[in-house]
């Protein structure tokens, strides 16, 4: 019953329309690093669950001025993450979906080697670093995911007595089922989004929500 109690609220934690959980949805309906991008997320959530079991929220709690610091360059990061998905509405660059990063151009027999151009790998046009990047400051400049996972969740568990662990281990197991479901499920909808069109009002939609996260972290609560 512990396993289980960890697992019911690390999912109704972790399923709730978030900048992070948008950034998953889109790699994967682009089909750009869902495995990393997955990946990165589920281990990051491990880690901050581990930490508020642990008991380090209660440390948290005596550095208030950390938790502001986090809450202000989080607010700039999905305010100026948002104004780039805006940007991508009203210059468009072709964002339909393109092959997997790691399809190339067959090359032709018939091509003469001394005279055509070298020949590129297809790939994305995100590279994998600025992926990683985003991923990592989406989920640890979320001051949301302190508060979700450190705080509430650590405190939770630790009502668990000595089964706090299993409470724990459930809780992550909640964490790899969403991010990876989420992130690979997300390409069966690749069908209907292969025009630039749809990704110009998907994009706005991302831009509105994100600009509204951010500013949302810094108004008076």
């Amino acid at each position: 019953m512990t396993f289980l109690a960890g697992l019911g609220l690390g999912l109704s934690l972790i399923i709730a329309i978030g900048a992070q959980n948008l950034f998953v949805l889109r790699q994967g309906l682009r089909r750009e690093r869902v495995m990393l991008v997955a990946t990165i997320c589920t281990v990051s959530d491990a880690a901050l669950i581990t930490l508020g079991v642990s008991g380090v929220g209660a440390l948290l709690t005596a550095i208030p001025w950390l938790v502001d610091a986090v809450r202000w360059t989080g607010a700039l990061f999905l305010v100026g993450y948002g104004l780039l998905a805006a940007r991508r509405v009203w210059r468009p660059r072709g964002e339909a979906l393109r092959p997997p990063a790691d399809e190339t151009v067959p090359e032709s027999p018939a091509v003469d080697h001394v005279h055509a151009a070298p020949r590129r790998p297809v790939t994305t046009r995100t590279r994998t670093r600025s992926i990683v990047l985003t991923t990592l400051a989406l989920t640890w400049l979320n001051p949301h995911v302190y508060l979700d996972t450190v705080f509430l969740l650590g405190s939770i568990a630790n009502t668990h007595g000595d089964q706090r662990w299993v409470f724990a281990a459930g809780a992550v197991l909640g964490s790899v089922l969403w991010f990876y479901g989420l992130a690979f499920g997300a390409r069966f909808l690749s069908r209907w989004l292969t025009r630039p069109r749809v990704w110009r009002v998907l994009d706005g939609v991302f831009a509105a929500i994100m600009i509204l996260l951010g500013v949302s972290l810094v108004l008076p609560h």
